[in-house]
């Protein structure tokens, strides 16, 4: 296994923003849907955004790929539909991205004909339970395999009422909110029990609403109401903003080492992440806003209770932050996160305790006793990116050298990762 070796020491400078992107994957299914050439800037060509543009190619949409004129770096991706899918291809390859399957199944019931969605790694593992009993009682045949991957369905969607549950992932929600306005007659979701990561939820009806489609929240975002017959329209040119989820990782840094500034990100997003910046606040952070930049500095933080189930991706960024603070930190209502790329209550804990974090694993959350350093030494990025980003950030604290074996899962959602880290003054060493 690639491992890399991290010497510490202070990390200080600025970073521009990744593309966010939750926003990209919703943006470039919104143009394959479209009637019309959509133009989508400020793209990175990550594992998860490749697979939802293979999705979306298999589906019927035109896709060109040049490079930004404006981000340096980044992607122009241009992308072609006509305002149906087809399916031109039988088997869709998610590779290990959530987000692609859950949002390209219902699209891909737009029309009857046979498909099989595949993954790789833990996506394999992840349920899709949800849709198997919704498609079902719709008349969609599906089969699995013993609850995993290969996921093969035929039949189409039709309108009508869909109940879901709101303590599984937001991705089943939106994946029918993509697809259910293009039906002829109107549809009604209802969300049974406690509903969380609602700004996933918002993030999807926004970006909806920007392309054309309108979808009614009603009875606080428990009822949604949909109306047929809808159509995409294309954006000749469309900007992704910045990831607040990607920039947590640096705002962490900044707090634990600092000062660390992030360009390029909006203040009034609607990313549920954008809440990092509250987070560290509450734990004695002072961060700096000016424009589109955001700066923390090397701050005392103090532990605090902090609930996840609206923003379940940030724990393994806090739970660094939560290392060197004083006091216990509590993370609460984080158990969706045993179905991410790992175990992430499960990876956090152990890996972060690796390098000498006094870190303890509940059914649904973590108890973090801070201290004032880590010791550093030995652990493994569990095939899983923000796992790996939040062991980088760690290493901010640590008194000994930090080696990373599977430092290159960043490749899923940010590639580009390692040379970020390096130019904030990330000593970084690679083994192979």
């Amino acid at each position: 296994m690639k491992s890399l070796r991290i010497v510490p020491g202070p990390l200080k400078g600025k970073v521009l923003a990744q593309p966010s992107k939750s926003i990209a994957h919703r943006a470039i299914i919104c143009a394959a849907l479209a009637n019309g050439v959509t133009r989508i800037d400020n793209v990175v060509l990550s594992d998860d955004i490749n697979a939802t543009l293979g999705a979306a190619g298999a589906l019927g949409a035109k896709i060109s790929i040049s490079d930004s004129a404006v981000y340096d770096g980044r992607k122009l991706v241009a992308i072609q539909g006509d305002g149906k899918i087809a399916v031109r291809v039988k088997s869709i390859d998610c590779i290990e991205s959530g987000s692609t399957a859950r949002f390209m199944m219902p699209i891909s019931r737009l029309v009857p004909d046979p498909v099989v969605f595949t993954g790789r790694g833990r996506l394999v593992e992840r349920p899709f339970d949800v849709y198997k009993e919704l498609f079902t009682q719709m008349g969609i045949v599906y089969s699995d395999n013993e609850g995993r991957m290969p996921v093969s369905l035929e039949g189409k969607l039709v309108s009508g009422e869909y109940r879901v549950r709101g303590d599984v992932s937001s991705q089943f929600i939106s994946g029918l909110l993509f697809a259910l306005p293009l039906l002829e007659a109107p549809s009604r979701i209802e969300i049974t029990g406690r509903l969380e990561s609602l700004p996933y939820i918002r993030m999807t009806i926004d970006v909806l609403r920007q392309f054309g489609v309108v979808i009614s929240a009603e009875n606080d975002y428990r009822t949604f109401l949909i109306e047929g017959n809808q159509s995409y329209r294309a954006i000749p040119a469309y900007t992704v903003e910045g990831d607040w989820s990607q920039a947590a990782f640096f705002c962490v840094m900044g707090a634990l080492s600092g000062p660390v500034t992030i360009e390029g990100l909006n203040m009034d997003s609607l990313q549920g992440d954008r809440i990092i910046a509250d987070i560290l606040k509450s734990m004695g952070a002072n961060p700096v806003i000016d424009g589109e930049s955001i700066t923390f500095e090397k701050s005392e933080l103090t532990g605090a209770t902090i609930d996840v189930s609206q923003c379940p991706d940030l724990v393994p960024a806090i739970s660094a932050a939560a290392s060197a603070a004083k006091g216990i930190t509590h993370i609460i209502n984080g158990a969706r996160l045993r179905i991410k790329e790992s175990d992430r209550l499960s990876t956090t804990c152990s890996e972060l305790g690796k390098l000498g974090a006094r870190i303890t694993e509940k059914t649904d959350g973590l108890v973090i006793e801070g201290v004032n350093n880590l010791k550093g030494g030995k652990a493994s990025g569990s095939g899983d990116h923000r796992i790996v980003m939040a062991l980088a950030s760690a290493s901010a604290i640590c008194d000994e050298e930090v080696l990373i074996e599977g430092y290159d899962a960043v490749k899923k959602s940010y590639p580009g990762f390692w040379n970020d880290f390096s130019a904030l003054g990330g000593k970084v060493e690679f083994d192979g």
